[in-house]
Order: structure tokens, then C-alpha cells, then sequence
């Protein structure tokens, strides 16, 4: 089966035509500064020429026709007509509390996702514009959901519930939801592949680590907890979001600056993380140049991130009783083998070990573990696109 992965942003639209018989991309692209003017659309089918269409974009649906005749054109189309997609998969950042996998998407689940959009403001509501986009322009094609937070349902309410009156649980559902979950289910999966063992038998920490991070404890092949909140910006120290902080600095904060709201909640999620305490970038690779030139504050900001994901790798192999292995993904996770290193070095005693030749390594699937190793240490490119591809067949074909 064909599926046409759909990631739709407020502005943006990233897709992938995935071949799920044989897991290969087809094609894949970018629609940009939709109901902006300069908008544009890049193409890249597999195996020929790249193409750029300059057009107006109005809205998400002027985006899904452009990508229908992208994949269509006689020049670098991969299709020859729209029977040979047999579904479309969205990824929805929030699914709440109403999915704990997958689903096909009809007008009650469009619902449930209007609900959830008071939590996913930026998120849910654009990804709602791009499932209503692709039935306007592909009607009678099944439209499946993944969630985000869909992985992560799977945990106790002791780990989910804060330390608030409960019955703010209970009128608002604030909770833990977790993120990136499309991602810590595909790199857990291929952990169990890679060391040759029943995902159910063994204990994973996945480590998504990038401009935006979270850790997440996978025991069974199930999340367990994992580090990001309510929202996305508690968890580790990120790029420009601060990661847990004393709930009390806030008001304090407020009223010593005179702070809005708004104006806290942009400086919590724009203002802060590695950005916040270097004063120069969120961008990990300029801390490092910075930092190798001596600028202190670039230094203490990576050491602060380091530091950070240490301390849910040792709380999540103290919470699952043991840990079998520990796997890096994203951008930062996949190529940044020295803070590899110095993430892990500290754990030896649980038996970490890692081998500085195979930990040069980048963006490649491979076990970085050294020989003597008791807990393998891994670094496996995520795809989310794939695993919701996988997802949408599975769920399509009744599977």
C-alpha cells in the first residue's frame, strides 16, 4: 500500500508517499507560507529531478492540490493516478486523553480533536486544516490519526498526575501527556530488532534529543513516564524552552519584571533553555564552536543540557528496576558523538560502556556499545513518518 504522510503546521505542510510494502520513500516535500504570499512548494521525488513550484497557496487545501499534481506530473511524478494511494496518515501533536492509539478518522474523532486543540493551540487545530484539506481533495480515501501522545497513555497515574488538587484533573485534565511518542514507539521497536529480543522482555531509555528533547522510559515496549508534561515544555533543558523550573519562579518572575501571561509563557518557551543561559543561540552546533573558543556561558549551557538528560536516564533505570539499553535519536542524538560520550559516562556503574571508534559515528543505525558492555548503548535514526505510515496500513487493512 501507498500512504501519503501528512504533517501539517499553521503555515506549512510536510508530506512523505511512503510504499509500505517495502518501507521506501517515493516521494517527499515541503509546502511553505501557505496564506502567505511567496508561497512555495519543494518537491523531491526519489529518483529524479528535484522541482520548485512558486504558486499561491490560500490554505491547506490549495497545498494538498499542488502535492496531488507534484506526485501526478508527467515530469516528476511518482503515481500515475490518485487510485495508488490507498490511505493518509496526519500526524496530530495532542490526542488528550481520548486516544491511546491510532484511529481512523471520522466526525466524532474531528471532534474529540477540537476539544483537545485548548491544549495544542499552535498544533492540533493546524492538523485539523489538514485532514479536512485531504477530504476535500481526496474524498473517499481513508484518513487515519497519530498522536503524539498516543504512546504514552500507557502510564500509571502516579507517573501522569501532579501534585495539584485532583479535582483540576478532573474539570481541566491537566495531566502528563508526553510528546514525541511516534518517535520513542519507532526507535524502541527497532532497539528490540537490533539486539535481537522480544520488545516485551526489555527495558529502554530513548533519548530524542534536539532542538526540542524528551526522555522517555519504555519497559515492555510501553512508556512508562517520560519527561515532557502537560505541555511541551517541561523535561529537559532545550533549545529555548527552560524544562522544569520551580513552579514558583513564575509569579515571581511576573511581578518583578511586570509580566503579562503571555509575556511569561513566551519567555518560558522562546526565551529560555540553552538560549536563555548562553545569551547567543538555541542552535546546539554554535554553543559547541563558542564553547571551544571559551565562552563560559556557551559551556554552561551544554552542560546544563547534559546534565539534565542524566538525570532522567539515572531516575528511569531506578524507576523500571534496570535498564537493557539506551537509545539516542533526532538531530542531536544521531550525530553529536562526544555529547554522547559525556551523557553517558557517568552511568559505568549501572554498565554502561560505550566505544569511542563506533561513537564517531553519524546519523547511521548502530550500536555504539562497547564489548564489555552490560547495558547496550544505541543510536537509531527516528522516523516518525514510517512508523505512521506502518500505523495507518496496519489500521486500513485491519491489522
Amino acid at each position: 500500500m501507498k500512504v501519503l504522510v501528512i504533517n501539517a503546521g499553521s503555515s506549512s505542510l510536510k508530506y512523505q508517499l511512503i510504499n509500505t510494502d517495502n518501507n521506501d520513500v517515493i516521494a517527499k516535500g515541503l509546502c511553505e507560507r501557505i496564506g502567505i504570499d511567496g508561497s512555495k512548494l519543494t518537491h523531491k521525488p526519489t529518483g529524479k529531478q528535484n522541482a520548485e513550484i512558486v504558486s499561491p497557496m490560500a490554505s491547506h487545501a490549495d497545498a494538498i492540490k499542488l502535492v496531488i499534481a507534484a506526485l501526478l506530473d508527467k515530469e516528476h511524478g511518482v503515481i500515475g493516478s490518485m487510485d495508488e494511494i490507498g490511505a493518509v496518515g496526519h500526524r496530530v501533536v495532542h490526542g488528550g486523553e481520548a486516544f491511546s492509539g491510532s484511529v481512523i478518522i471520522d466526525d466524532e474523532v474531528k471532534k474529540a480533536l477540537e476539544e483537545c486543540s485548548e491544549l495544542a493551540p499552535l498544533h492540533n487545530p493546524a492538523n485539523l486544516m489538514g485532514i479536512s484539506a485531504c477530504e476535500e481533495v481526496m474524498p473517499g480515501v481513508p484518513q487515519v490519526g497519530v498522536f503524539d501522545t498516543a504512546f504514552h497513555q500507557t502510564m500509571k497515574p502516579e507517573a501522569y498526575l501532579y501534585g495539584i488538587p485532583y479535582e483540576l484533573y478532573e474539570k481541566h485534565k491537566i495531566r502528563k501527556y508526553g510528546f514525541h511518542g511516534t518517535s520513542h514507539k519507532y526507535v524502541s521497536n527497532r532497539a528490540a530488532k537490533l539486539l535481537g529480543k522480544p520488545i516485551e522482555e526489555l527495558k529502554i531509555i530513548t533519548c530524542h534529543l534536539g532542538n526540542g528533547s524528551s526522555i522517555t522510559a519504555v519497559d515492555g515496549g510501553k512508556s512508562v513516564d517520560t519527561s515532557m508534561g502537560f505541555t511541551p515544555l517541561a523535561g529537559v533543558i532545550m533549545g529555548t524552552r527552560s524544562g522544569v523550573i520551580d513552579p514558583a519562579i513564575i509569579p515571581f518572575v511576573m511581578e518583578k519584571e511586570g509580566l503579562s501571561i503571555k509575556e511569561i509563557d513566551e519567555l518560558l518557551n522562546k526565551k529560555s533553555g540553552v538560549l536563555g543561559i548562553s545569551g547567543l543561540s538555541s542552535d546546539f552546533r554554535d554553543l559547541e564552536t563558542e564553547a571551544n573558543n571559551g565562552n563560559e556561558r556557551a559551556k554552561l549551557a551544554l552542560d546544563m543540557f547534559i546534565n539534565s538528560v542524566k538525570r532522567y536516564i539515572g531516575y528511569y533505570a531506578c524507576a523500571m528496576g534496570g535498564v537493557d539499553a539506551i537509545v539516542f535519536t533526532a538531530g542531536i542524538g544521531e550525530n553529536n558523538g562526544p555529547m554522547r560520550a559525556q551523557i553517558v559516562e557517568c552511568a559505568e556503574f549501572m554498565g554502561v560502556k560505550i566505544d569511542p571508534e563506533k561513537n564517531k559515528i553519524r546519523g547511521e543505525e548502530i550500536d555504539i556499545s562497547a564489548p564489555d558492555a552490560k547495558v547496550k548503548t544505541l543510536v537509531i535514526p527516528t522516523n516518525e513518518e514510517l512508523m505512521i505510515a506502518l500505523d495507518t496500513k496496519a489500521l486500513v487493512e485491519g491489522k
